[in-house]
């Protein structure tokens, strides 16, 4: 059946091109060519990735627990401990998501697509909420389409051992509710569990029986359907022959350990199974095709039984799969997006196709850096698609892909030898700082117009800061020190959604990602140096050794984190006592250094460790969006940072896997927060990710009046 498939789809290709993508192919671009047919507003399609949908008054089907009780109804949320230590929202999203959509509706934005993750876990509960949203706005005349994501599903099969430990109890404790073949839940002693299959996560079947309307299946207000698997093509199209192969039973490839099986299976390959993928093709209005790809990839794993294929842990998470993993494991779906995309030139179709992952490298080009910084797989990197991987996903000529998974906000795009140009966006998440969505229109035969939508104002986002409030006195309480603090409290006091996600992201930043991502030592750097200590230490030069630093502590008040450091036992060159000498030289270059720039040291000084990781952090994942958020005299203030490092620093030395504290003072900061600074001002001026222009006719990005601030 693959082989007749595979041949079904080359068939299809053509080897020229429609005016929309001529640059992708070397076209001319002729006024003949580029006959096609006019653009209407209805064309305009907003991406709204990584909503993360969680009903925060949904149903749990539990008597156990029906959750708090408040004036909009039984709050079901998770607790504020969970929010803050989680690279996503668990509740104001809720609101975030329902803003968004107004958004897009009061623009006259009737097309909406979801780039996966749009539930938490895809548990009955918060898909069933979801769904209830997308049809209260459907009567509005919106029509959604959804790509999945790797929480949602989270594996292939239903999983009833699934749940949550960090829901809110009645008294701001943490519940535990899980689904009925939890260990919690088969322990008749476990009675501070809530048991229930609201919160069992969903695989491919169940989410397809609930949300096929949206995409998944055929819709007659289409023009046009299909899947990799269709029998049929757009000349014999019909609805009913549509939904017949839209079945999940006709839309299975196999999948092996090693690579995809069927036609592509090789004699070594195990574990071997047929799973769904759930990738299509539709047309929603005239002239403009919408490429759905499922491009989550479930490895199975060495635990897996092919006698048992729905057991819980066959199958490895999808999270870090992604692209490198499609291009080995669906190579079918693969040759599906090529013919896909010929046949778009061929009939001159708009093609945008969507999915979770994004298909190339979404650090603005500074992954390579972020790794030999940080560590190979910190930040996530490992997530980043390889440039073998690029090449593959170039070479099918789909032209633009719209991405999630990351909640980052970029843009990247490639040409490859043969002419072929993809241009990869990364939509935002509704669910974290920097909430946004992605509006795609098609303005001129050769020209894609992006813009990037932000969630500044959400109404209702502070409806639950009772319920915080309730919790964190709780958890005072229960830890028996009135001066226990579990989380700045302040955040109850933001005022709009912008200010509550980027005192969020300052929380997560302190409470998870410097002890995530950042190595030890240069943690104790980051966590302790302002920014204007940071340009002192820029210009600092000294013999005082990382061992003498309790004994320089009137002049720089910092402490190494024990066992950050390897003793080498090498007596002192000079006295501490110098260190004093040396700090008032350095202080007075960075003063003259901060008048040169038009900027004051003693403002520096006033930006301190907490703000600068915050900002560092906010800048990954929104990019240049951040930057306004920063204002103009932060931004001037790094600028100078960047510009200040020493040309040549060699690297210090390291005993053990460790920082010697052999090393001068100056040197670890020096040699390690160069890069540092690189990678900030990289992933904030990077290639325009705000409001742009696609040309294909010249392969080329063009800012189109972005009001972002730069550190170029």
């Amino acid at each position: 059946m693959e082989s007749s498939l595979i041949k079904r789809h080359l068939f299809k290709m053509a080897l020229y091109c429609s005016p929309l993508l001529l640059a992708a192919c070397g076209g001319s671009d002729s006024k003949d060519e580029r006959a096609t047919t006019p653009v209407k507003k209805n064309e305009q399609i907003a991406f709204m990735a990584d909503v993360h949908f969680h009903d925060i008054y949904g149903d749990l089907q539990s008597s156990a627990f029906k959750g708090i009780p408040t004036e909009h109804g039984n709050a079901t949320i998770r607790t504020m401990q969970a929010e803050l230590t989680s690279t996503r929202l668990f509740n104001e999203n809720y609101f975030a998501f329902r803003a968004a959509l107004d958004s897009a509706l009061a623009k006259g934005i009737k097309l909406i697509a979801f780039p996966g993750d749009f539930s938490d876990d895809g548990q009955p509960m918060n898909v069933d909420g979801f769904k209830k949203v997308l049809q209260e706005y459907e009567k509005k005349g919106m029509r959604f389409f959804i790509a999945p994501g790797n929480h949602d599903p989270d594996a292939p099969y239903d999983n009833e051992t699934a749940g949550k430990s960090d829901f809110m109890g009645l008294n701001g404790q943490p519940q535990k509710v899980y689904a009925l073949q939890n260990q919690y839940c088969l322990n008749p002693e476990a009675t501070d569990t809530v048991c229930t299959n609201a919160m069992m996560e969903q695989g491919y079947d169940s989410l397809i029986n609930v949300l096929g309307d949206y995409g998944f299946k055929p819709n007659k207000a289409d023009v046009y359907w299909e899947t990799p698997y269709s029998k049929y093509n757009e000349k014999n199209y019909s609805y009913d022959r549509a939904i017949a192969e839209a079945t999940v039973e006709n839309r299975q490839y196999e999948i092996c350990k090693e690579g995809e099986g069927g036609v592509y299976k090789q004699a070594n390959y195990t574990k071997c199974s047929k799973i769904p993928d759930v990738s299509y093709l539709v047309e929603p209005v005239p002239g403009v095709w919408l490429l759905s790809i499922d491009a989550n990839v479930f490895v199975p794993t060495d635990s897996f039984d092919p006698n048992n294929p729905k057991k819980p842990g066959g199958f490895s998470g999808a999270g870090n799969a992604g692209w490198n993993k499609m291009v080995t494991h669906k190579q079918s779906t693969m040759k599906w997006i090529q013919s896909v995309a010929q046949r778009a030139k061929q009939e001159n179709k708009k093609l945008v196709a969507f999915s979770h992952y994004p298909t190339m490298e979404f650090y603005a080009n500074q992954t390579k850096t972020i790794q030999s910084t940080f560590g190979e797989k910190t930040f996530q990197t490992e997530r980043v698609p390889t440039d073998s991987t690029t090449k593959q996903v170039v070479a099918t000529g789909m032209p633009l892909h719209i991405g999630g998974h990351m909640h980052s906000n970029s843009t990247n795009d490639i040409q490859d030898e043969a002419g072929n140009y993809l241009v990869n966006v990364q939509s935002p998440s509704l669910a974290v700082y920097g909430a946004a969505y992605k509006v795609v229109d098609f303005i001129s035969p050769t020209e894609v117009e992006v813009k990037t939508v932000k969630l500044d104002d959400v109404p209702r986002f502070n409806e639950l800061f009772p319920l915080y409030k309730k919790e964190y006195d709780y958890t005072v309480a229960a830890s028996g020190d009135p001066s226990h603090k579990p989380w700045n409290k302040a955040i109850l006091d933001t005022k709009n959604y912008k200010e509550f996600t980027h005192f969020y992201f300052g929380q997560l930043s302190q409470m998870r990602f410097m002890g995530e991502y950042w190595p030890c030592d240069m943690r104790d750097l980051a966590e302790q140096l302002n920014l204007g200590q940071m340009l002192i230490m820029s210009q600092l030069k000294t013999q005082v050794t990382y061992a003498q630093i309790p004994d320089i502590q009137d002049t720089l008040k910092f402490n190494v984190r024990s066992g950050c450091l390897a003793q080498s036992n090498k007596p002192a060159a000079v006295s501490a006592a110098t260190f004093a000498s040396d700090w008032k030289q350095a202080t007075q270059k960075a003063d003259q250094l901060a008048k040169n720039a038009g900027l004051s040291l003693g403002d520096m000084e006033k930006v301190s460790a907490y703000d600068f990781y915050g900002d560092f952090h906010r800048t990954i994942y929104a990019g240049g969006l951040a930057l306004n958020d920063m204002g103009g005299l932060r931004v001037k203030q790094y600028k100078l940072l960047m510009a200040s490092f020493p040309a040549n620093v060699n690297a210090p030395e390291i005993k053990d896997g460790k920082l010697s504290d052999s090393n001068p003072v100056n040197l670890p900061f020096q040699y390690k927060f160069n890069n540092v600074f690189a990678v900030l001002k990289g992933v904030g001026s990077g290639k325009p990710s705000d409001h742009f222009i696609i040309d294909y006719s010249k392969k080329t990005l063009k800012d189109a009046g972005s009001a972002s601030l730069t550190f170029n």
